[in-house]
């Protein structure tokens, strides 16, 4: 399959039409309407961060302004978390539409009474676009492997790192960041299976970017040491192996799982 697949070009095109393109990953950057934003461009660091709570809370679709203060200053007090949230949502709007004129209501950050939330008709996260990619290779997985593999490479490209690591240490981010990080551990784990009987060199690679992201994830190991088994490179198993059994005594004090020494067994076996 050389060219884009339409399916898949659908799921990009979408993205490319929003006037707001938000890159979560790795450095955190936006673009309106083809002009790219970092983040100093928001000046006040009250003001990104609650852009990018908002980002974090889209799919609760809408928080009260109390439980946006609770979740970003709850270390201030009421009178001093409700300034930090006027300037915050001041900035914040100032910056993604600094031409937007006076008396109209902001576009991106939409507020009905207390409630707010992210016009996600105007704006596109990198995340949202990669997990629709992914659902695409996951529907085609097991009838379509050429589809599924474009479909989880053209997600891949996407991953540029960690999620919102400026906010690494925030309450608020983590369960998103897990979320997103299993998401695309196993979006490599399904395109380096896919590899494995066609390009074990490919598996190889994939595997190891999965293990760059938690070298504690045994499935990127075992299939490692599969792709270097069709590659008839004995030595790579068993270091590779020994590699997982260290890490997983070092980080939870426990053995490979049995399918994994298998696999170590069967090579040397040959």
């Amino acid at each position: 399959m050389n060219s884009t697949a339409p399916e898949i070009q659908d799921i990009l095109s979408g993205c490319e039409s929003a006037q707001i393109y938000v890159q979560t990953l790795g450095n955190f950057g936006i673009t309106i309407e083809g002009e790219r934003i970092d983040a100093k461009q928001f000046g006040r660091d009250a003001s990104l961060q609650l852009f990018q709570f908002l980002i974090t809370s889209r799919s609760r679709q809408g928080l009260h302004k109390e439980q946006i203060i609770d979740r970003i200053w709850y270390d201030v007090d009421g009178k001093a978390g409700l300034q930090n949230f006027k300037v915050a949502h001041h900035g914040a709007n100032k910056t993604l539409e600094p031409n937007r004129p006076k008396g109209n209501e902001p576009t991106f950050i939409v507020r009905n009474g207390s409630i707010y939330h992210l016009n996600m008709e105007s704006v596109c996260i990198d995340i949202d676009l990669i997990e629709s990619l992914i659902a695409l290779g996951n529907e085609h997985y097991h009838n379509n492997s050429s589809f599924a593999k474009q479909a989880y490479s053209k997600a891949l490209e996407l991953d540029h790192g960690t999620y919102m690591i400026n906010r690494l240490y925030e309450d608020w981010s983590s369960e998103e960041r897990e979320r997103v990080q299993l998401l695309i551990l196993n979006a490599y784990m399904n395109l380096s299976e896919l590899h494995l009987s066609t390009l074990p060199t490919e598996t190889i690679r994939l595997a190891q970017r999965a293990l760059q992201i938690d070298n504690t994830w045994e499935e990127a190991y075992r299939l490692q040491m599969k792709a270097y088994q069709i590659s008839g490179n004995r030595p790579m198993v068993i270091k590779t192996y020994n590699a997982c059994e260290a890490v997983l005594e070092k980080e939870f004090g426990i053995d490979p799982l049995p399918e994994t020494r298998k696999v170590l067994e069967e090579s040397m076996s040959k």
